[in-house]
């Protein structure tokens, strides 16, 4: 039996759809407030329900000059403002113990990057929050590697686990969506979530940033949902070419709206 794990309205394991968005990096205030509206108006059109999702800093960046965000104090104070003015939960990740006590003050959902996924020392201190924790496969493990983690997560205590699928690497700079990954993660017991902008991505393709396949963002949400996800994650941006990071494989705002309509006919034939 799946545990449903439920955030506000926002439900995976259930019936519905669960939708996790927004830009990979928080790049402004008022970026930040003016795509959680955006994003909120466009899940409340369609009857669907969204956490907004957006990181303080991305620490794992390829090169030394990339944006890295606006750090944690004030990205969690963005993020604040974003729950307490759009009204929407909020998921952010983090990459040292030490910072989630912190970040669990604000968020309501904690996620561990992909690179991250078996450190044991940041699963327990997350785990320890109360909060639920979205971890991401690493692009390195196989789907049944992930059982590990989510044995981890139990024994410190995690009721509320989220398991995300972001592509598995396939040789030298590229990934691949494997849709087999969705019901054998399934099978731990937790929902399983497909984050279909990262899964599109070409790491390190272009020397000092990734590139990616952003027109591949449709076909893989698209077979993600009909293999069952329980949720999906995508980065959107009102401007991608200007986008600070991932400006490769975020999707556009302005395309959004059109492809949630399919994503849900689709889970509504399921």
């Amino acid at each position: 039996m799946m545990k449903n794990v439920i955030v506000e309205k926002v439900s995976f394991g259930g019936d519905s759809l669960g939708l996790i968005m927004g830009p990979c990096v928080i790049e402004s205030r008022d970026h930040s407030m003016i795509m959680a509206e955006s994003l909120c108006e466009i899940t409340n059109r369609l009857g669907l329900n969204m956490i907004f999702k957006s990181s303080f800093d991305k620490a794992n960046r390829s090169s030394i000059s990339s944006f890295r965000g606006l750090g944690i104090d004030e990205g969690l104070k963005v993020l604040e403002d974003v729950k307490r003015e759009i009204g929407c939960p909020i998921l952010t990740d983090i990459h040292e113990s030490s910072q989630a006590k912190y970040v669990s003050e604000i968020v309501d959902i904690i996620q561990i990057p992909a690179f991250l996924c078996r450190q044991t020392d940041l699963l327990r201190s997350s785990a320890e929050t109360g909060r639920p924790v979205n971890v991401k496969k690493g692009q390195f493990l196989s789907p049944w590697d992930m059982k590990n983690v989510v044995t981890k997560l139990k024994e410190f205590g995690c009721e509320n686990i989220l398991l995300t699928d972001r592509g598995t690497q396939f040789g030298y700079n590229n990934l691949v969506g494997d849709m087999r990954a969705i019901p054998i993660m399934q099978d731990f017991g937790y929902p399983v979530i497909f984050d279909a902008t990262h899964s599109a991505q070409l790491p390190g393709g272009n020397g000092l940033t990734s590139s990616g396949m952003r027109g591949m963002i449709p076909t893989l949400a698209k077979s993600a949902v009909a293999a069952g996800c329980n949720g999906l994650f995508m980065e959107v941006h009102n401007n991608v070419k200007s986008a600070k990071s991932d400006a490769a494989t975020q999707w556009p705002l302005s395309e959004l709206e059109s492809l949630l309509v399919t994503l849900k006919k689709i889970r509504e034939v399921l």
